[in-house]
This record gives structure tokens, sequence and C-alpha cells, in this order.
């Protein structure tokens, strides 16, 4: 059986869990709801605070989708109770970011500023050099967040654009004069 599949995912105080017809999931919780529509190969049953996935055979698919589905109602359950953030930091001479409103506005070396709109259920921040991107849905956050260092990706050589903080830049060696 799937290790993560296996595993039940517990229901924090607070939080209420619904699943509909065609495995139509929704999650309640203290930041907001999310809603979900998951494969209706699988078996989703709510038992005393906890949500258990179970597959209907050993299918190499249905193994797959096994892991998958506890995995998207863990983040639903853990973003309606938590929320999500990811953090970047911005690196360079001259970059910086700005908040104008609901725009996220980038200096990144560019003839012109990057200006960026915050998309529905995210929020960011910035704080000095570090750009905070938060939101519950894990998907979204990732993928702003990702969109935000497209923007100006870090180069190995002095480390200059937008990373994320926990990434480490594989730096190169320069060039080296004639000898």
């Amino acid at each position: 059986m799937s290790r993560i599949g296996r595993l039940p995912v517990v229901i924090p105080a607070g939080v209420t869990v619904e699943v509909k017809e065609n495995n139509y999931v929704v999650c309640k919780g203290s930041k907001g709801t999310l809603e979900r529509e998951l494969p209706i190969e699988m078996n989703i049953n709510i038992e005393d605070g906890h949500v258990i996935v179970t597959r209907p055979n050993d299918l190499k698919k249905m193994k797959a989708l096994h892991g998958l589905t506890r995995t998207l109602i863990n983040n639903m359950v853990t973003g309606v109770n938590e929320g999500y953030q990811k953090v970047l930091e911005v690196n360079g001479v001259g970059y910086k970011a700005q908040k104008q409103g609901k725009k996220l506005v980038l200096s990144l070396g560019y003839s012109h500023p990057v200006e960026m709109e915050d998309p529905e259920g995210l929020e960011t921040t910035v704080d000095g050099n570090k750009i905070i991107v938060k939101g519950i849905s894990k998907e979204k956050v990732g993928q702003y967040a990702a969109e935000i260092r497209e923007k100006r990706k870090p180069e190995p050589y002095k480390g200059k654009g937008i990373k994320y903080a926990d990434e480490v830049i594989r730096r190169k060696v320069g060039k080296t004069g004639k000898k």
C-alpha cells in the first residue's frame, strides 16, 4: 500500500471537511475556504476527526492517485488552518522591490520597472530585500512565487537576481587574467 496514502489526514479544531458527490471536497477554516474535485476512483471517508483515503485496487494508476489524493486533501486542510508562505530575496546593486497598493513593483536592472498584480486570494509584502507571498492555496502561492522569481533568475557569477530564501545558488568562478 502507498505509505503516504495510508496515513489518515487529521482534521484540526475549527476546520470542517465535506465530501460531496463525485469526490468534490470542501474545506472550511479560519483562513478561508478551499474547494477541489478529486479523482472519482478514490474512496474518501471522514471517520472521527480523520479523513481516510482508500483505493479500489492495486493498479499502478490507482497507487499513484492514492498518495496524490491524500496529499491534496492534507494541503487543503493545512491551508485553511495555517496558510502557506514563500519568502524570496532580491539580491543585486540597484535591485529592489516595492509595494504599491495591490501591485508589486520590481526594479531589476531593466530599462523599465516590472509591475505584477497580486492574484486573487494571495497577498505579497515587502520587507527590505525580502518578498513574502502568503495565501491558503499551496499551489497558487508556489506558482506566484515562481512567476516573481522568473522575472530575474539568480545568475551563478555574482548571485544577482531573485531567489528563494532557502535556495542555494551554485557559484562559478569568473574570468582570470592573462599570465
